[in-house]
C-alpha cells in the first residue's frame, strides 16, 4: 500500500472521474472532492485551504467546460502559484507541448503530465498520483519524448552522452535510480555515475539538494 494521500479530481466526464475515484479509493486514498470544471475546481481548493484541509493533490484534465480548450491546464498553474505545497497532475487525451512546458515553468516540485491513456496502467497510475502528492514529478514517456526531440537541439544538452540522454529521460518520467537500472539492464552503480555526471554537466551542484534531480529535469525540459 501507498502512503495514503488527499485528492481532489477535476475531469467533466462523470464515468472518468468516478472511475478515478474508485481507483484511487481502493487503494486506500482519500477523494476529498470531484468537480466538473476549473472554475469548481478553484472554488473547491479554495474552500478547502480556508478550512486548513487543502489536499495533497490535484488531478485535473487539461481541456474542460466551457470552451474546452485549456481551462484544466491554466486552472493547475494558477493553484500552484496560490498553494506551492499543492500537488498537480494533469491529464490529456494527447501531447500538448505549450500546456506541458507551461506546467513545469514554475515551481519544480509535485508536478506531474500523464496521457489518459496511461490510466489503465493502475499501478502507474496511482503511483504517479502518489508520487506528484508527496512532491516529486510523474511525466508521461510520450511527452518527454516530445519534448526530448525538441530540446536535443539545445546547447544546455549538448554535452551529454546517449546514454545520459536516456537516463534523464527516465529521470523525467519520475523514475528512480533502481527503476532505471532495471529499465536499463545495468547496476545501480552505473547509474548514479550517469545521475551525477548528468548533474555536472548541467551546472546543478551539491547545495541544490534533493532538488537536484526535479532541477535537471526541469532545465532540460525548458531548455
Amino acid at each position: 500500500m501507498e502512503d495514503k494521500v488527499r485528492v481532489v479530481i477535476a475531469e467533466d466526464s462523470v464515468l472518468l472521474r468516478e472511475g478515478l475515484t474508485r481507483l484511487l479509493t481502493d487503494r486506500g486514498h482519500d477523494v476529498v472532492a470531484g468537480v466538473g470544471d476549473a472554475e469548481a475546481l478553484i472554488k473547491t481548493i479554495t474552500d478547502l485551504a480556508a478550512q486548513e484541509m487543502l489536499p495533497d493533490v490535484v488531478v485535473a484534465d487539461v481541456r474542460m467546460p466551457p470552451t474546452h480548450t485549456d481551462e484544466g491546464v491554466r486552472a493547475a498553474v494558477k493553484l500552484r502559484a496560490r498553494h506551492p505545497g499543492l500537488g498537480v497532475l494533469v491529464l490529456s487525451q494527447y501531447v500538448e507541448e505549450q500546456y506541458a512546458t507551461e506546467l513545469l515553468a514554475g515551481s519544480s516540485r509535485g508536478v506531474g503530465y500523464l496521457l489518459k491513456d496511461r490510466v489503465a496502467e493502475v499501478r502507474e497510475f496511482v503511483d504517479a498520483v502518489v508520487r506528484v502528492a508527496q512532491g516529486g514529478t510523474a511525466l508521461d514517456p510520450e511527452v518527454v519524448a516530445q519534448l526530448l526531440g525538441r530540446s536535443r537541439k539545445q546547447d544546455v544538452l549538448a554535452n551529454l552522452t546517449p546514454r545520459e540522454r536516456e537516463v534523464l529521460g527516465l529521470m523525467a518520467e519520475g523514475r528512480t535510480n533502481s527503476a532505471i537500472a532495471r529499465q536499463l539492464v545495468v547496476s545501480d552503480g552505473a547509474v548514479e555515475k550517469h545521475v551525477s555526471n548528468i548533474f555536472l554537466k548541467l551546472g546543478l551542484s551539491p547545495s541544490d539538494g534533493d532538488h537536484r534531480r526535479v532541477l535537471a529535469v526541469l532545465r532540460y525540459l525548458n531548455s
